[in-house]
């Protein structure tokens, strides 16, 4: 008996998953899911992504169980994985969706094509974002984007399977060498998905104006949606066709609760529109957008610096703090993230591409086209961004005026008074626990001011050299934001690329 045959990757669902439903409608279809050794030996893979896929897997199974079918767990690189399957029992086509992943995994999709190719199998690939494969034009995008999410959702009427011989319990194994899996991130599954944007929609987007900027409020002021939309255990059209009804069902009163879903749909149309850069020009997760930052920061990387940035131990409490929960939850809200970044960038002068690799294990939301994309944005080597720093001691500031956020998560800093809490280091005298134990107070890595003006200074004179300011018009043209007015549909909100933060953990 003949079968299509579904290749499940960062799409974990049943519900509008196009590839299943093409699928369903030519026969009976086999479902499976790879374990790529060798993607798991990316820089940027960690073990909290592994399990977080293992549980979202395990509820897709125990789903497509209730139907009479299965998710089949292979091993090994995917062309001889196809192979062998094929050999056992040949198909008439593959479906999947498409990826706009890391190098690893564009240079495998290539391969994949190359198999199917020899083997005269068509595989169908179906857009898992509102991006555009082969975009010829940043004109064309928007519309793209509103007509994907304006497709009904796609359902199968009706599921048969093609039965292997082993229809055992699924079981996944972590590769030995994969670390961090934070004690308290979010795990996975299509499940938890729902039910996390249903109390979202429902209450908590009532805050979500005002209070994701705060690392304080914003655990339960964002909508918690970015890992499973990452990872496919709901698709970005049913996160904005929910949200848009749920909108227009809302009472004119509601106005709090109109500008946080209003807000939510704004960002969950930049999420794709940052994708769409690395779709269009894979290479900018290793190498500088503008070519013309080649060398602004690569000689310079402090070695010293880095490793104290990992460790939580820069000096400055917010930064510090933020690293903490960050390895602790595998989650951070966005203006954070990119406090983060920024620190990095300016006071410590490293370069973008080995502080990406490591933000990359600690996010468990961790999307490729988001993140080189932002933290390019943030280092200032786009090109078409204005230069955004931000103030550690500030953002403590504003956003952790009482150090709740900055207590709970470095214990030591409990016991400093109130005064010197942002800045500890300027104490007149060591203080000491209760217990009559000195105070572990770090002294910052660099004076902040002066270290922020130099690399500003850096930066910008760099910037108004001919060769850097001639090459701006490329970046324009291929990467940055069309906002058009559309006559049957208010388009979201206006809000300047330059205000996105980094991340889109919503």
């Amino acid at each position: 008996m003949t079968y299509a045959l579904v290749w499940f990757k960062r799409d974990l669902r049943w519900q509008d998953h196009m590839a299943l439903t093409q699928a369903s409608q030519k026969g009976p279809v086999r479902c499976i899911y790879v374990i790529e050794p060798e993607l798991w030996l990316q820089p940027d893979a960690a073990l909290q992504h592994f399990e977080f896929i293992s549980e979202s897997l395990q509820d897709l199974d125990t789903h497509l169980r209730t139907l009479g079918g299965q998710v089949e767990i292979h091993h090994g690189e995917l062309s001889a994985v196809l192979t062998q399957i094929w050999r056992e029992a040949p198909f008439t086509g593959l479906f999947s969706h498409e990826e706009t992943g890391n190098a690893w995994t564009f240079a495998r999709d290539l391969k994949v094509a190359h198999w199917c190719k020899d083997h005269g199998i068509p595989w169908h690939e179906f857009p898992q974002f509102g991006v555009v494969r082969r975009l010829k034009s940043r004109d064309l995008w928007q519309s793209a984007w509103e007509q994907h999410m304006r497709l009904p959702t796609s359902n199968f009427e009706s599921l048969r399977f093609w039965r292997p011989a082993n229809t055992g319990v699924l079981a996944l194994h972590a590769p030995t060498h994969l670390r961090h899996n934070p004690p308290l991130r979010q795990h996975g599954g299509r499940t938890l998905a729902l039910k996390t944007l249903h109390s979202f929609l429902n209450a908590r987007s009532i805050g979500y104006r005002g209070g994701i900027s705060s690392p304080v409020s914003a655990p339960d002021a964002c909508s918690r949606m970015s890992a499973y939309l990452t990872y496919g255990c709901i698709s970005m059209r049913e996160v904005v066709q929910q949200t848009r009804s749920h909108l227009a069902q809302l009472p004119p009163q509601a106005s709090r609760h109109r500008a946080g879903l209003t807000a939510f749909i704004s960002r969950l149309y930049w999420h794709c529109h940052f994708i769409q850069k690395l779709e269009s020009e894979p290479a900018i997760e290793w190498r500088n957008m503008h070519r013309g930052y080649d060398g602004l920061r690569e000689q310079d990387f402090n070695l010293e610096y880095f490793e104290a940035l990992k460790d939580a131990r820069t000096g400055w409490p917010m930064v510090d703090a933020c690293v903490t929960m960050l390895r602790e939850t595998g989650w951070l809200n966005f203006r954070m993230r990119a406090m983060l970044v920024s620190v990095a960038a300016y006071p410590l002068w490293l370069h973008w591409r080995p502080v990406g690799e490591w933000l990359a294990t600690q996010f468990l939301d961790y999307e490729p086209g988001i993140h080189w994309s932002q933290l390019q944005m943030q280092s200032g080597t786009t090109g078409i961004n204005t230069t955004r720093v931000y103030n550690p001691v500030k953002q403590a500031q504003d956003h952790d005026p009482h150090g709740q956020f900055v207590k709970r998560w470095l214990p030591h800093m409990r016991h400093v008074p109130q005064a010197w809490l942002f800045q500890p280091w300027l104490m007149p005298q060591p203080m000491h626990s209760p217990d009559g134990i000195c105070l572990d107070i770090i002294q910052p890595l660099v004076d902040l001011a002066t270290a922020t003006r130099e690399s500003k200074h850096r930066l910008h004179q760099l910037r108004q050299t001919p060769a850097v300011r001639a090459g701006k018009k490329e970046v324009i043209d291929k990467h940055a934001s069309r906002k058009k007015t559309n006559a049957k549909r208010k388009p979201p909100p206006k809000q300047s690329e330059n205000k996105q933060q980094l991340g889109f953990d919503f």
